[in-house]
């Protein structure tokens, strides 16, 4: 629950919106709440804007346990899960996912992701490049670069959220960097503090009504920014910063409590304590529902670390265990929030990624663990209005590197920016020597052509 809350829109007779949906049948004439839904998704009312949802898998997901099984290779390496089939012929995944199977025709699992330089670290799935030979400053991420290109799409809300709470793990809660972007362009991460809740700085909208209190806040914001090397654009940072703690619509986003308890519950919630061994991030689907609550808002990229996928064996159980408990959460959670996008219209304009830092080794280790392994892994991707229901390259007998159509990094954000209207061969952002910088290196990576 959120601290900082804000008023609900009413209707001239005083009555909420949510209120006038929850009275459902009594209020329209028979109609069901879903049915109201379905009728604002047709009209387009509430359809949105172009977005990212980011997910990442903290310390690298066993591409061979979810998308990739390898039913032929010796039981060293074939692992304990069965593959099922999905509702796309020839394409088969875990027995641990089976929404997703049942809803193949909305994703594109790619088993041939490659470029990994192997590092614990979220920072190559947001920047696309490596952390070697980096301009001064740093790479920006994605959602920096969104943010400097597209700017603010409403009002009172930031276009880069991240939503990684504090870890021991640092690397894994990055949400995502300026670099050589500046501080304006940084996320706004309202559990950096390491909240269980969904807090907005700690602000509510009492203590707004203090101006010692907002000055002090900024004043902070300020201190913040001056901080960074690179302080350019710092009126920009205040000026953002003003207008979320003035502004009760980010605040209505990230309050769940606000959210219907039927889709809550559809979710599936989730702890907010530490996955696996303490030092990643939660395992809890409410991060979920909010990225949904937060791209309809009017944010532009949402990033999100979830669970923790570094699975290397005893004593903190084996790969299997941990994929008995993590996959069939994160399959509740992501089919239910495509299903939720779709049903508010919004699929094809907001793109859905899953991807973690590099695979797992072929071989299961003596603990009954899979190693690091950045030779190959696996992403999934729904929406942005990309052609779905179908597989993107293949591996080996063994899963030991990509056989056909190895997919990079930077391919995958290419299709991104493509999605959100951003031409990779035209857009540049200058670094701190003005000097121009292409988003990816477009001579070798281009967008998905197999789904753009």
């Amino acid at each position: 629950m959120l601290s900082l809350l804000g008023k609900s829109h009413r209707f001239c007779d005083g009555v909420s919106r949510r209120s006038f949906l929850q009275l459902g049948g009594l209020a329209v004439g028979g109609l069901s709440l879903s049915q109201l839904l379905q009728l604002e998704a047709q009209a387009g009312i509430g359809r949105s804007h172009k977005s990212v949802i980011m997910i990442f898998l903290s310390g690298g997901p066993p591409h061979q346990d979810m998308f990739d099984l390898k039913m032929d290779a010796p039981a060293e390496i074939r692992g304990e899960f069965s593959p099922i089939s999905t509702s796309v012929a020839g394409i088969q995944i875990c027995e641990h996912l089976p929404r997703m199977a049942h809803m193949m025709n909305k994703f594109v699992p790619i088993r041939s992701l490659v470029g990994s330089e192997g590092r614990h670290a979220s920072f190559q799935c947001m920047t696309g490049w490596p952390t070697t030979q980096q301009p001064p400053g740093g790479w920006p991420s994605f959602g920096s670069v969104v943010a400097r290109l597209q700017g603010v799409a409403a009002a009172g809300v930031p276009p880069y959220v991240g939503l990684s709470p504090k870890m021991k793990g640092s690397f894994w809660a990055d949400p995502g960097q300026p670099g050589f972007l500046g501080q304006a362009y940084a996320p706004f991460t309202p559990n950096n503090g390491g909240a269980a809740n969904l807090l907005l700085e700690g602000i509510t909208l009492d203590k707004l009504t203090s101006r010692d209190s907002l000055r002090n806040k900024l004043d902070k914001l300020r201190s913040a920014a001056e901080s960074d090397a690179s302080i350019a654009g710092l009126d920009a940072y205040q000026q953002q910063a003003l207008g979320i703690l003035t502004s009760s619509k980010l605040a209505d986003a990230l309050d769940l409590e606000k959210e219907d308890s039927v889709l809550r519950e559809k979710y599936g919630g989730g702890s907010l304590e530490n996955a696996g061994y303490g030092d990643a991030g939660p395992l809890t689907n409410d991060y979920l529902l909010a990225a949904r609550r937060l791209v309809e808002a009017g944010v532009r990229v949402v990033s999100l670390a979830y669970g923790r996928w570094d699975w290397h064996g005893r004593p903190h159980g084996t790969a299997f265990d941990n994929a008995r408990d993590h996959l069939p959460r994160l399959d509740r959670g992501v089919t239910t929030l495509i299903e939720d996008l779709e049903s508010r219209g919004m699929l094809n304009d907001v793109s859905v990624l899953v991807w973690g830092e590099f695979g797992r080794t072929p071989r299961i280790n003596k603990n009954g663990g899979r190693d690091h392994w950045p030779q190959v892994a696996c992403a999934l991707l729904a929406g942005g209005g990309i052609r779905a229901g179908q597989v993107i390259g293949s591996t080996n007998r063994l899963g030991e590197h990509a056989k056909d159509r190895p997919v990079h990094f930077q391919e995958i954000l290419a299709t991104l920016y493509h999605n959100l209207g951003i031409d990779v061969n035209r857009a540049t952002i200058n670094d701190l020597s003005g000097r121009p910088r292409y988003l990816v290196d477009h001579a070798l990576y281009q967008p998905l052509k197999e789904v753009v």
